[in-house]
């Protein structure tokens, strides 16, 4: 069952709208077949003479024509995801045949018995779904709002140039208007829905990336505050050392000497900054993943149920550590949709408890097991705390991470 699944779940939630998108208008195909090109079979006046070659004809043009418009369907919605260039070749082909379609059928009601009560459901079906098509490869609102209209004068026109009484023309009129402005709205809301997914999607990995660049140009930055100073301390040092020993100056060992303690306070330096980076800070780590996690499109909630900045340093840093995988986790597998972070020292007494509970976790797992997990059971076991992580039953997973907190006080304060 996974197998038959999997290719949803493991989409995007860009993709899964792409998908929905692609396959109505793969159904409009079947529709346009089904509900108007069967009218030259089903739809009959009483009494009127049976004519099947004619039918077979109107019915046969109206499927070339939904096939053709379900192409540029296909080819309009990759010019909407920037996959190729819009279609615009392929729409001013399907707008002639749609048109060709149009009169051949108003043709057939003309002058080879095509029932008059079947002609203007299949008129008005293929007028609509060639709009709907049409307004998929156009980018501008005010050039989409003009095919609909530009229908509904054509499908007059041809009325009126073959003969057909003036109702019939204002009725054909009215009618293309109405539905052909129905579906262009519908279609066109279509390609700006799937556009604006996208682009959302695109901006948000965006922000990811500018997000691991601006943390590492802060690194970058103490580093050279940190280093940069020294240095050039150390190399002007050096190089006085060298001069000093060319003229054997005793004095060249007292510089190197220097030399020697501003490289070990360097060294110093540099793992203060480290190891402030590697910290990790509760509080700011909570804030973070509901911030990460309700921009990638789900319902995060935190509860608090424990003072986070009262802990101590230490069992900060490891559950801001938990905080961080579990995130990362949620994020790379499965497709969450709700996720709950709860901190509390209620559950057990003198245990302090993070619970990480999300859904949309799959029946099997996309991959093989990585590190993570095995890395936070050490960091929690520096603090005498302990991890459990499995599924919870309906497709629910569930990370718990337990540290005895009366044990951490009693350290702390001896």
């Amino acid at each position: 069952m996974s197998k038959l699944t999997g290719w949803w779940k493991n989409r995007s939630s860009a993709g899964k709208v792409e998908v929905y998108t692609r396959w109505s208008f793969h159904f409009f195909v079947l529709v346009e077949i089904f509900s108007f090109g069967s009218m030259a079979f089903t739809v009959r006046e009483p009494g009127s003479p049976k004519a099947p070659a004619v039918a077979v004809a109107a019915f046969l043009v109206v499927c070339a024509h939904a096939v053709l418009v379900g192409f540029l369907s296909s080819r309009a919605l990759d010019g909407v995801t920037g996959r190729r260039e819009r279609p615009v070749r392929l729409a001013v082909v399907t707008s002639v045949l749609t048109g060709v379609a149009v009169l051949f059928l108003l043709c057939l009601r003309r002058f080879a018995g095509l029932e008059a009560a079947a002609a203007p459901g299949m008129v008005i079906g293929v007028s609509c779904f060639g709009c709907g098509s049409l307004v998929l490869t156009l980018e501008k609102v005010r050039h989409m709002r003009y095919v609909p209209l530009g229908a509904a004068a054509g499908s007059a026109a041809a009325v009126a140039a073959l003969g057909l009484p003036l109702d019939e023309v204002v009725g054909y009129f009215v009618g293309v208007l109405v539905v052909c402005a129905f579906l262009a709205f519908t279609c066109g809301f279509s390609g700006w829905l799937l556009r604006t997914v996208y682009e959302l999607d695109h901006a948000r990995e965006i922000q990811a990336r500018l997000a691991v660049a601006e943390e590492r140009l802060r690194f970058g930055r103490d580093l050279h505050d940190v280093m940069g100073r020294n240095l050039a301390v150390i190399a002007l040092k050096s190089e006085l050392a060298v001069q000093l020993a060319r003229r054997e100056r005793p004095e060249a060992v007292d510089q190197m000497i220097e030399v020697q303690r501003i490289a070990r306070a360097s060294q110093k330096e540099v793992r203060d900054v480290v190891r402030g980076y590697r910290e990790a800070d509760l509080s700011v780590e909570l804030e973070g993943a509901r911030g990460v996690l309700s921009a990638a499109g789900m319902d995060c909630r935190v509860e608090l149920e424990a003072a986070a900045r009262e802990l101590p340093s230490e069992v900060q840093s490891a559950l801001g550590w938990v905080v961080r995988e579990a995130t990362t986790n949620v994020l790379r597998h499965g497709d969450a949709r709700s996720c709950l972070i709860r901190l509390t020292d209620r559950e057990a007494p003198g245990t302090l408890t993070l619970l990480v509970e999300n859904d949309g976790v799959p029946e099997a797992p996309a991959g093989p097991p990585g590190s993570g997990l095995a890395g936070l059971r050490e960091r929690l076991a520096a603090v005498d705390g302990s991890l459990h992580a499995g599924p919870a039953g309906s497709g629910r997973f569930r990370l718990r991470a337990e540290i005895p907190l009366h044990t951490r006080r009693t350290e702390v304060r001896a």
